[in-house]
């Protein structure tokens, strides 16, 4: 009973296959009439002048194919001297507060460390650090500010450190405390 209803089912199949290979689906796109309509032109021809056509010279230090002529050649320009380029402009020197942003050498009479200026603010100022200074004010930094062209170092408190005016490629200033130099470079 089983094979029956199988080959009733192939049959159905096969009549179906075939039928679809003979929809017209499968025919392809059908022509259709194009409408005729009478295209005038949008501005008037305008009258074209002669056209000239002449052989190009080979690219300069090519030589002419075989069989031609060499192209006439152009007489050279005098040689000219060559200027030097101006010299260089000065480097520039960066001011403002992104120009001190970073890590410094801190020198003064105590000794040497590294003071850390960071671009991020901590309410009117912004973060600093110091790491191995012997002077204790100045291992005491937490802030910074740049104000009419100084570096204010500041303490947890709002004293000031130290100010500082760029100097060179560094900062150069005193300590507030006691007076003693002091000097940052990268």
């Amino acid at each position: 009973m089983t094979r029956g209803f199988l080959s009733k089912a192939a049959c159905l199949a096969l009549a179906a296959s075939v039928g679809a290979c003979a929809s017209n689906r499968f025919e392809g796109p059908r022509e259709r009439p194009r409408p005729q309509a009478a295209l005038e032109p949008a501005t008037p021809a305008l009258p074209a002048g002669t056209v000239t056509s002449e052989p190009l010279a080979p690219p300069p230090g090519a030589s002419a194919a075989p069989g031609e002529a060499p192209p006439p050649s152009v007489a050279a320009a005098p040689s000219q001297a060559i200027e030097p380029p101006p010299p260089a402009p000065p480097p520039v020197v960066a001011t403002g507060r992104s120009s001190v942003v970073g890590s410094w050498n801190a020198t003064d009479a105590a000794g040497s460390c590294k003071v850390s200026l960071s671009s991020t603010p901590s309410l009117d100022l912004y973060k600093a650090s110091a790491a191995g200074c012997g002077n204790k004010d100045l291992a005491k930094v937490s802030a910074w500010d740049f104000r009419d062209g100084e570096v204010y170092l500041y303490q947890p408190g709002g004293t000031v450190t130290a100010r500082l005016r760029q100097a060179g490629g560094g900062l150069e200033g005193a300590l507030s405390k006691s007076g003693a130099q002091l000097s940052m470079a990268r």
